[in-house]
């Protein structure tokens, strides 16, 4: 099945001008004809109209399904409750929380001293709208509506209070670039304007409190790379241009970040590069001190550190593929041959992260692809009496929650399944038992009993099996081979696509249709070696993988032949123009979105952001194992002369991690070589990045626009 769009509008879509450049490596040549689509500065007129025309075609493309878009974004939104508020959290002296009514875009912070006594604020599952009684006394933070006002794009980075409970950081964003500017408010203050007038500018948003309540330390990013390269120390009441320089990181194959850890004592500088950690450590008591390291540094050393009391506790793979725990007197850290095993490694399991407590530890572990949590009680310093965490669902995706504070005796954790909405839950530690504090109410005709999900295996060509997780509605579905299915993917950075419940599925799944998430190599869902044999070299597994889930399926009955759609976004966007290339005729439609799919060029150029960070994860091209590698697959490279699917691809102009012109070149070139008459249309957002839309409703017709492209094609 196919759309031709002579039959759709007169609008020819637009053609680009070919300026040939030539780029030779390693003694193999390449003309690029649309390399001159780049503009750092985003300012070139000839490059804006010509974004401005692939918007233009693209509404005459789908002028006549815009009242289903319409419809569908109403339905979307209908779903959603307007009036609504997160599940208070005590951290300190306070509760906080955050509310947001009506049509606003986004939420409203605010915090309150006491909630009548309780240990646990109580909830109303069915409703979530906050219990009057506790209405009283609560402090309103930050409106971030009025922040964002007037702002066509607005992200609120984070928010972080001083330890003294008496001041309050906020970063933003208003370009879409992840640039942020850090204000600080005086919360103690009873004038209208209570901002200091301590703005620090060209951050990644983050601040860590020294514990002198006047000190603060911050990451400055590089403008060109878009890397955060800098630490900075600043005074509150002194200008930026006085901030102390305290750590510079030259190599650029590293992420920079700060945390403090669990007992509030120790300010961490954490360097992540793919496969290697490097992390230092300043007291926070005494901010005029230098970061030190905490431990050598070593190639393929990857960990995670916290400390609580007189301990380090440290998830590392030094000797444990699937990482373990080790712990260490804070005086010993340096020397490896001091750590203590608490929990070894495990060839089935992977240790992904740890929640600290005075005196529980919970681990969040995966097995087989299914995440749990582990609770073990601390006794005489060493672990005890451990006990999983029970859920209902054999399919589902679960994290920690919002813990500050490590002498509580209960542990929040975030929960959800494909059929199960977003669920809160706290547990007990000294007895398991959990209790709902809130489950995210869906608005309209939804009923949880409606629904299916399962998790089947998949044979991947090479003999290994590929898990995926599959939803339907069970009075639309008859496995005979005749439903519209969508298939999800994204294979990348070890980063698992779980299972979760999505409110905007449901339009889908209500029209007949099948979702499914492929969860294929590239990820960690089957342990680290998951991860590891879906890059570099072993990038094509990823690719295989995905095409494979989707051939199984058909061959099993869940989708039609003729009606399967495939979905992917950043990293997913390369897989969807990978698998494009290479099995175009298993596909009715797809949406790329801010698709990373001009990967050679981009691997090669260093001035581009993340491009040297992400050496580890793609290969480094200017070697010539990893260009031939990349070559291979890299999407642009590969567009052929053949018949490919109708196509939807989407980016923003101000995308700071895949440049716009990386979607803009590769959909020129596909209007020059490929040899249907399909659907290929390109939207640009002129006003976001690499998130999309901000706001709670505005990134919803991104969403109605995919919705209707596909539905569309089916007619």
């Amino acid at each position: 099945m196919s759309v031709n769009t002579n039959n759709s509008s007169a609008q020819n879509p637009p053609v680009a001008k070919k300026m040939a450049h030539e780029m030779t490596h390693h003694d193999h040549s390449r003309v690029d004809h649309y390399y001159w689509m780049r503009d750092d500065s985003r300012t070139n007129k000839e490059i804006l109209a010509h974004l401005a025309a692939e918007n233009s075609y693209a509404d005459a493309m789908l002028a006549k399904q815009q009242p289903l878009q319409d419809a569908l974004f109403n339905e979307l939104k209908g779903r959603i409750v307007k009036d609504d508020n997160t599940i208070p959290t005590q951290d300190g002296t306070y509760w906080y929380h955050s509310e947001i009514s009506g049509e606003e875009e986004y939420s409203r912070y605010y915090r309150r001293e006491s909630y009548r006594g309780t240990s646990v604020p109580e909830t109303n599952v069915s409703d979530t709208t906050q219990n009057e009684n506790d209405s009283d006394n609560k402090t309103l933070l930050l409106d971030v509506n009025e922040r964002a006002n007037n702002a066509e794009f607005y992200d609120l980075g984070d928010i972080s209070i001083s330890p003294n409970d008496q001041l309050m950081s906020l970063s933003e964003d208003t370009s879409g670039r992840r640039i942020y500017n850090i204000f600080f408010k005086n919360l103690e203050s009873t004038n209208t304007n209570n901002y200091l007038p301590d703005v620090l500018e060209q951050t990644e948003g983050q601040i860590v409190w020294a514990n002198d309540n006047k000190t603060v330390f911050y990451v400055k990013k590089d403008l060109e790379t878009l890397l955060g390269t800098q630490v900075y120390r600043h005074k509150l009441g002194t200008e930026q241009t006085e901030d102390v320089l305290v750590y510079q990181e030259d190599d650029h194959s590293f992420y920079m970040s700060l945390s403090k850890s669990r007992d509030e004592s120790t300010i961490f500088l954490n360097l992540h590069a793919t496969e290697s950690t490097n992390t230092f450590q300043l007291n926070a008591n005494t901010p005029e001190g230098e970061f030190t390291q905490l431990i050598e540094h070593q190639e393929q050393h990857e960990y995670c550190v916290d400390k609580l009391g007189d301990w380090f506790y440290i998830v590392t793979n030094w000797q444990a593929k699937n990482f373990r725990l080790m712990k260490v007197a804070i005086d010993k850290i340096s020397d490896k041959n001091n750590w203590q095993e608490i929990i070894p490694h495990r060839n089935d399991v992977l240790l992904e992260d740890i929640e600290l407590f005075n005196n529980f530890i919970v681990l969040s572990e995966r097995q087989q692809g299914q995440i749990r949590f582990i609770v073990y009680k601390i006794s005489d310093n060493k672990l005890a009496e451990q006990y999983p965490l029970e859920f209902d669902d054999s399919c589902y995706f679960a994290c920690f929650g919002n813990n500050p504070e490590p002498e509580s005796t209960c542990v929040r954790i975030y929960y959800s399944s494909m059929t199960t909405p977003s669920s809160h839950y706290d547990f007990d530690l000294a007895t398991g038992e959990r209790k709902l504090l809130k489950q995210q109410k869906v608005l309209g005709n939804f009923n949880p009993e409606n629904y299916r999900s399962e998790r089947i295996m998949v044979t991947a060509r090479d003999g290994v099996s590929v898990p995926a997780s599959i939803v339907y509605r069970h009075d639309t579905f008859n496995k005979d081979g005749t439903n519209p299915l969508l298939q999800d993917g994204y294979g990348a950075y070890g980063i698992t696509f779980d299972p979760c419940f999505s409110s905007d599925i449901l339009s889908l799944l209500d029209r007949g249709f099948v979702y499914v998430i492929a969860h294929i190599r590239g990820s960690e869902m089957l342990g680290r070696h998951w991860y590891d044999h879906g890059k570099k070299e072993h990038k094509q597994n990823t690719f295989n993988d995905f095409i494979d889930v989707t051939k199984a399926l058909v061959a099993q009955g869940y989708g039609a032949s003729d009606k399967i759609f495939a979905s992917g976004g950043s990293a997913g966007g390369l897989l969807m123009g990978a698998i494009m290339n290479q099995s175009p005729e298993l596909y009715l439609g797809i949406g790329c979105h801010v698709p990373f799919l001009d990967v050679l060029t981009t691997m090669l150029d260093e001035s581009i952001p993340l491009t040297t960070n992400e050496y580890d994860e793609w290969g480094n091209p200017n070697e010539p194992h990893h260009y031939q590698t990349i070559l291979n697959y890299s999407p642009y490279d590969n567009i052929s002369a053949q018949n490919y699917p109708n196509i939807l691809v989407t980016t923003g102009l101000h995308d700071s991690q895949v440049q716009y012109f990386e979607p803009m070149k590769w959909v020129a070139k596909m209007r020059e070589v490929k040899t249907d008459n399909n659907l290929l249309v390109f939207k640009t957002d002129m006003d976001v990045g690499h998130g999309g839309a901000s706001g709670r409703f505005k990134s919803l017709k991104e969403k109605a626009l995919e919705m209707v492209f596909f539905i569309s094609l089916l007619e």
